[in-house]
């Protein structure tokens, strides 16, 4: 019985070391879906590559897919796997909601430099916000910063430095040790997590309307979550409730999640069409 649980000791021990080295690779997916080979002119959108500088001299790839209809512009961060050439379906939504999109990946991801950091995203988070503001001219009360899943942690960070128009929050969780400790109750994950990524923390930062956008059905990141992140925003808020997997509900529930957005960018004046 002893060495049994000395053998179990052990393999926990092991474990956890495994987990702990291992986070970098857990979190951060920009192989999954292959290479960035598709663009929006694989649906019928014009668009203009973006070469990004940020402020440690790591260049990003981004695409620019203006609408000529709207003022409105969204500043997209995506999830924690696969680049830009895997967010054609949401580029189409809001090309659909009259907004004008820059999407960025992040370091390491798709064809941009680098190796990924918490450090990094909220560098390159800032880059393509200067790129908007100082390059493009824009004002920003006219830019959403959306972030979706990893990236609405980002979208959040940099929405509590500047002054966006609104702030579009999917998929979100409060922070990385959080969600370790709900994945891992059995480890002491919330102390061992090397990354922070505090969602709920960085939203009590944003003075511009936010909405949260979120699935009872999501099986990676729990609806309570979400519903923390906006508990913990300040008003003007809203929070949309839509069904459906974590990476499929958007889609799942395209009217719901488009009426609810458009109407978000309707109230706030932040896009002058509708879907």
């Amino acid at each position: 019985m002893l060495r049994l649980l000395l053998w179990v000791g052990i393999g926990y021990v092991l474990f956890t070391a495994l987990l702990w080295a291992m986070q970098g690779n857990m979190l951060y997916q920009p192989n999954v879906g292959g290479s960035a080979d598709a663009t929006p002119s694989d649906i019928g959108l014009e668009w203009e590559s973006v070469a990004l500088e940020t402020d440690d001299g790591v260049n990003l790839d981004a695409w620019w897919i203006p609408n000529e209809a709207t003022d409105g512009v969204l500043l997209f961060f995506h999830g924690n796997a696969g680049n830009i050439s895997h967010r054609l379906h949401s580029i189409e939504h809001f090309n659909r909601l009259g907004l004008s999109v820059l999407i960025i990946d992040y370091r390491g991801y798709g064809n941009s430099e680098g190796s990924p950091s918490e450090e990094g995203t909220a560098l390159d988070a800032r880059a393509a916000w200067r790129w908007l503001v100082d390059e493009r001219n824009l004002e920003p009360q006219h830019i959403t910063v959306f972030g979706r899943s990893l990236g609405s942690a980002v979208a959040a960070e940099l929405a509590r430095e500047v002054s966006p128009g609104g702030v579009i929050l999917e998929s979100s969780f409060r922070s990385v040790p959080d969600m370790a400790q709900r994945l891992y109750p059995f480890l002491p994950a919330r102390w061992l997590a090397r990354f922070d990524y505090a969602t709920e923390d960085y939203v009590r930062g944003i003075r511009a309307p936010v909405l949260v956008i979120h699935s009872p059905d999501d099986e990676i990141i729990p609806f309570a979550e979400g519903k923390a992140v906006y508990e913990a925003a300040n008003h003007p808020k809203k929070m949309l409730e839509i069904g459906g997997g974590h990476n499929t509900g958007f889609l799942e529930y395209e009217d719901r999640y488009l009426d609810g957005i458009g109407s978000f960018l309707r109230e706030h004046g932040l896009a002058k069409t509708t879907p």
